[in-house]
Formats: C-alpha cells, structure tokens, sequence
C-alpha cells in the first residue's frame, strides 16, 4: 500500500497553494518605470505582475497578473488575472505593445491588432491576412479574439478602465494593462518591455533587451551636458482638435527637450498633463523660440504657411528651424515615431540633438531616423 501513500502525498503537494503574503519577493523592480513590478515568492516559480494606476486619475488603484509556471495556482488571497507563462498568441490594442513585443524578438506572437492601418511594424504588414483586426473602442470583435485563441489580451486606459474588461472576464480572456504611455520618463516607457516578457517567460531576455538603452541614451544626454553649449529655446506642437495643448515640465517631450540639451518654451504647466493655451499665448512663445518640433500632420513649409500663415515671419520659421517627427510614415498614415520610438528613447535622443546641437554629432541630418526638417 506503499504506492497509495505516495499518491496522496504528492496529489497533496500539487494542490498545494501559497498565501498571497508570500509573494514578497522582488523579482524586478524597475529603475525608471513607476508603473509596474514583478513579484515571487519563495518555492515557487510563478510571478505577479503588479500595475500601478493603470490609467489616468487612477493614482490608487492596482491590478494584478499571475503567471502560472508548473502548474501552479494563484495564491490565496489573490484578486486579478491569471495567464499561464510562455503565452503564445497575443492580442495588442497599441501599436506600442507590438513595437515591444518586435525588441524582444516575438513580433510572430501577435495575432491580432487594434487598426492594423495603423501598425507600421513590417512583420504585422507582411502578415496581415493572418493578424485579425479587432476593431476599436466599443467597435471590438471579441469573435475575432476568440478565434485567434488568445492567451492574453494587452489593453490601455486613458481616463478609465478600458470598456474591453468586463467583456473580457466574461470570456475568461486574461488581461494585463500596459501603462507605458503614463510614464514621463523616455526610459521609464521603454522599460515596460520587461513586463511584457514576463508574460512570454522570458523576463531575463526582457531585462538585456532594455539595459542596453540606458547605456546609450545616459551616454549621449551626458555628451551633451557636458559640452556647454548655448540652449536653444524649443516651441512643440500645434492645435490638435481645435485646441493648442501643451506638456508640462515634467512631461516625456520636455525631458527628452532637456536631455538633448534645449529649453522648453513653456514653463507654466507643472501638473501630471498637457493643458490648452489660446492661440495668442502660442504665438507668443513660438515667437521666442530658436526651433520648432513635433507639428502634427505637417509635411512641408508649404502646409504649414497654408495654415498658420500668421506664424510664417517668425524667426525660427524664417531661419528653417521648423521640425517635424514624421519621416517614417505609412502609406495609410500611420507613423513609426509613436509606435517602436517608444522602444527606442536612445534613437529619438540623438534626432533631438542633431537638430539642438549638430555639432556634437557626427551624422549628417539627412540621417535622422526619425525626424525631419521641413522645407
């Protein structure tokens, strides 16, 4: 009966479950996310993704993935999602998470996309008969997703829980929320592409993927602090839905205007978003400005004269220092600075400087990945 014994014992041990206590172990903790951490606990080999106000306005909410290895179940206590590690087929609602999923060597594990038009990634146009385009917003084919069998869907949340979450517990569809575009910091978005390789088992190959860009772009913002040069005053944007918005000083593009060595026009705005100014207000820092970047839609000095012709005297435009992040566009329009930019913060780190500081560089401008000037 000795065999009995030993049945029992280990029927036992596998249904046997941690207490959520337990995962307390950092298993990573970013250096420049503030969105997210992965947790273990001791004995065992799964994980728990923690995401941190995973939209805007949610600066106390928390949501969590389990990733099972082994077998394993989530422990006692545990609220949230559960995905079993090494998923295959990936539902991505940003062109960003295809972008991340691209830097870590996996871009064959999309399966489906939100507005495949607007993805520039070349293995998702190459194969678009086979990624299924889900839709948007409440326009979702959960169809489509089933279809694809997929092991977790990546979702997004502006001001709210994505209207995707209830129909997706419905389905028993795992889900983790990827909050790259709520960091300020260039790396901090970047460093997101650890917690999507948790979810394909490769956290270690996530880890290398990343540490290499610190090194780089902390290397290129030192070059620069170091030289000294004068910094050029920089204006961003234009209207965008009627409204002129601007970032705060603490914002993703005014850090990338101050580590490629230039000065933000806007100073007022120190809150955690962009807020509208009047077109007077605009014109007046434009006016201050020494160059221009990040025009919207604008290809050509030409458009922009056609509409904004009340700007076309001013000195920056005058002198040709207008700059836009658009030169590798779609044929549909979508455009790659918004999509793998994110992964690469080193890249779009050097296309600022050569247009601040081109005498630190030693590309022509014609060889900005990136950015372009317009003429």
């Amino acid at each position: 009966m000795g065999w009995v014994w030993l049945l029992l014992l280990l029927l036992t041990s596998c249904g046997r479950r941690a207490a959520i206590e337990e995962f307390d172990l950092k298993l990573y903790t970013p250096e420049y996310a503030s969105g997210f951490e992965i947790l273990g606990a001791e004995g065992w080999k799964s994980s728990i993704i923690r995401v941190f106000s995973p939209w805007q306005g949610a600066e106390n909410a928390q949501m969590q993935l389990f990733v099972s290895r082994d077998g394993e179940r989530a422990p006692r206590g545990f609220e949230g999602q559960v995905v079993e590690a090494g998923a295959q087929n990936i539902i991505c609602l940003s062109s960003t998470h295809v972008a991340m999923l691209d830097a870590l060597g996996e871009v064959s594990r999309v399966k489906g996309v939100s507005g495949i038009d607007y993805v520039t990634n070349d293995y998702v146009r190459r194969n678009a008969d086979r990624i299924a385009d889900i839709g948007f917003d409440r326009n979702i084919d959960y169809e489509r997703i089933v279809a694809q069998r997929a092991d977790v869907v990546l979702l997004y949340g502006i001001n709210g829980a994505s209207p995707m979450e209830q129909k997706l517990l419905e389905l028993s569809l795992p889900f983790l929320y990827v909050g790259e575009y709520l960091e300020e910091s260039p790396l901090g978005k970047a460093e997101w592409v650890v917690a999507v390789a948790e979810l394909l088992d490769r956290r270690e190959e996530g880890i290398a993927c990343f540490e290499k860009l610190p090194q780089r772009y902390n290397a290129l913002k030192e070059k620069v602090k170091a030289c000294g040069e004068k910094r050029p005053r920089v204006m961003v944007n234009t209207p965008f839905g009627g409204q002129w918005f601007m970032p705060s000083t603490e914002s993703y593009v005014a850090r990338l205007i101050d580590d490629a060595g230039g000065e933000f026009v806007y100073t007022k705005n120190t809150s955690n978003r962009s807020v509208p100014i009047d077109m007077e207000e605009a014109y007046l820092l434009a006016s201050e400005a020494d160059v221009w970047i990040n025009v919207g839609t604008l290809g050509s000095m030409e458009e922009f004269a056609s509409q904004y012709p009340k700007f076309v005297r001013l000195p920056c435009i005058r002198k040709g220092r207008l700059f836009n992040c658009n030169r590798r566009m779609s044929a549909a329009g979508s455009n790659d600075y918004w999509e793998s930019g994110v992964m690469r913060p080193d890249v779009v780190l050097s296309d600022l400087v050569e247009i601040f500081h081109p005498e630190l560089q030693p590309v022509d401008e014609e060889e900005m990945y990136y950015y372009q000037r317009l003429k």
